[in-house]
């Protein structure tokens, strides 16, 4: 072989091998330019919302309520002062969402539909459990799922990627809730109702799943679970990139900053995401104050990426840690921007003729790296601990509820579409079986008690009466637990209560018949520490985890 020859070769193989080693740190950045390559985004404009007339009186001249349901995103139970302490130890008060439970109802055993995003909101859009019709997983791409075997997740066991499972897996743009389900939305319109969506949709992207498909009027902000809130290197922003976790680098590689009107192409926000949906949430209202409407308000805060207004940012200099101060920021945000959404009813004297519900889609995420989010329960986001599914869940109609009002009785976000439907005397639903009650008549006793269920793959759970078991295969365990004596969920009974493991399970088992197949397939099982979240150290091996199938 001559001199020449080999000298080729060995360039030819530097190059290679530059390749991949370029590959395998530029390849997480793939989605994102492949999104925004197929979705260009244009620059900022003005969206206008369609004012109407008012619609004929009733019959009986009542004037049907507004309905307002505002979601926080991983917003943990600990995180608000009317729940918890508040974030950083009460260093950032929270007084316009406490003031929905001090003037409304608190139901202090409320929970999530579900331990991660998509199920919960399909719960609550719905009123039914999602495993009914196959909703049981978060939608992600498999580039996501893939993402976190790459980078190998965290805790004792690495994580399951299942690839005989991706032939069957939809794109990610149909992973969302049937447009056979009757939609909240869709009961509101039948009633008469503006129906409106601000924020964070995460319930299927194709046509024919968008919010504009499924019974909203008007619709303004992203399709997908989570966004920007500014651009990263926006010098009004402050930003905090965990670096340890896989979830954070997938979403810094490849969320864009972008929303969309009614089917818009994508479009950029105006500043910070946060004052941009409540600036639009007061638009919106303003625009529907002649006539009644149902409001969606879908905040992604404080969802990662974790990003702060630096003025918000710059506000809390009290609190030293970086990380902990920028979700801090965007706590104050939320709440700020909740304060717009009070203001304006007030302004427009609607306070008495609007329900508003405030509730967040499942507890604070591990993955943040901050311990007491979620305090005093143990788990976080994706674990059916407490702090996983225990979130705040208040009710304001003045003039209907009694103000600073609580109740121990559980309530669950399929609730939501049943209070909705009920105080908008919507027409029946369609033909599915409604899992929801009215909250008004589940606070007064008007119910009877019921069985709660959650379930995940191989992951199930029952609530009932005091008794919460636990069912995991992944590792193969049962966690039982009198809640009602033990709601930290500190001891575990179930070896000397194999009589309720036995009945319990059984409960899991008549349910699990009444669930339809999923709509795709769980992709990856990963290990979530049950004590303690996320943040680079290792784990003691003896710490206990659940394996999240998704």
């Amino acid at each position: 072989m001559n001199r020449k020859l080999i000298l080729t070769l060995g360039i030819v193989a530097v190059a290679l091998a530059a390749g991949v080693i370029a590959f395998q740190h530029f390849w997480i950045y793939i989605p994102g330019v492949v999104g925004r390559i197929k979705n260009p985004i244009q620059p900022f404009h003005e969206v206008t919302w369609a004012k109407g007339p008012a619609p004929a009186a009733p019959a009986d001249g009542r004037r049907p309520p507004n309905v307002i349901l505002i979601v926080a995103d991983d917003l943990g139970i600990n995180d608000l002062q009317s729940t918890g302490t508040g974030v950083a130890d009460g260093a950032v008060p929270t007084p316009a969402i406490d003031s929905l439970a001090r003037d409304g109802i608190s139901f202090t055993n409320g929970y999530a539909g579900n331990a991660t995003c998509s199920p919960s909101r399909a719960a609550m859009m719905t009123g039914r459990y999602p495993t009914r019709f196959g909703f049981e997983f978060t939608s992600v791409p498999v580039a996501f799922a893939r993402n976190i075997k790459r980078l190998g997740g965290h805790g004792p066991v690495a994580p399951i990627f299942y690839e005989d499972r991706v032939a069957a897996m939809p794109p990610v743009e149909d992973l969302g809730v049937p447009a056979s389900e009757v939609t909240l939305a869709e009961t509101m319109k039948a009633a008469g109702y503006r129906t409106l969506h601000i924020g964070k949709w995460h319930l299927g992207e194709a046509e024919g799943l968008r919010p504009q498909d499924q019974g909203f009027d008007d619709t303004l902000g992203f399709y997908a679970g989570g966004g920007m809130f500014m651009p990263a290197n926006d010098p009004n922003v402050v930003n905090s990139k965990q670096d340890f976790d896989p979830i954070d680098r997938f979403l810094w590689a490849n969320l864009p900053y972008s929303v969309r009107f009614n089917g818009s192409k994508p479009f950029h926000p105006k500043g910070y995401l946060t004052d941009y949906f409540g600036d639009e949430a007061v638009s919106a209202i303003r625009a529907n104050k002649d006539r009644p409407f149902f409001l969606y308000l879908a905040f992604n805060a404080p969802h990662t990426p974790l990003q702060a207004l630096k003025s918000d940012y710059d506000a809390l200099s009290s609190i030293k840690d970086h990380r902990l101060r920028v979700y801090a920021a965007m706590i104050k945000a939320l709440d700020r921007n909740v304060e717009k959404v009070l203001a304006e009813l007030k302004a427009q004297g609607l306070e008495g003729d609007t329900i508003v519900i405030f509730t967040s889609d499942n507890g604070g995420a591990n993955y943040i790296g901050l311990p007491d989010i979620n305090k005093p329960y143990r788990g976080f986001k994706a674990t059916f601990f407490e702090g996983g599914v225990r979130v705040p869940y208040f009710v304001r109609w003045p003039g209907q509820i009694q103000p600073g009002a609580t109740t121990p009785v559980r309530a669950m976000h399929f609730d939501i579409f049943a209070t909705a439907a009920a105080v908008a005397r919507a027409p029946a639903a369609g033909p599915g079986v409604l899992d929801g009650v009215d909250l008004l008549t589940l606070a007064k006793g008007g119910a009877p008690d019921r069985p709660m269920f959650f379930r995940s793959g191989h992951y199930r759970v029952v609530i009932w009466k005091d008794w919460k078991l636990q069912l995991s295969e992944r590792p193969k365990k049962a966690w039982l637990f009198n809640i009602g004596t033990d709601p930290t969920e500190t001891t575990n009974v179930a070896a000397a209560n194999p009589a309720v493991v036995a009945e319990l399970t059984a409960m899991l088992d008549t349910q699990d018949r009444r669930a339809a197949k999923p709509i795709w397939p769980a992709l990856i099982e990963g290990p979530i520490w049950i004590d303690r979240p996320v943040d680079g150290k290792p784990m003691p091996k003896d710490a206990e985890y659940v394996m999240w199938a998704n």
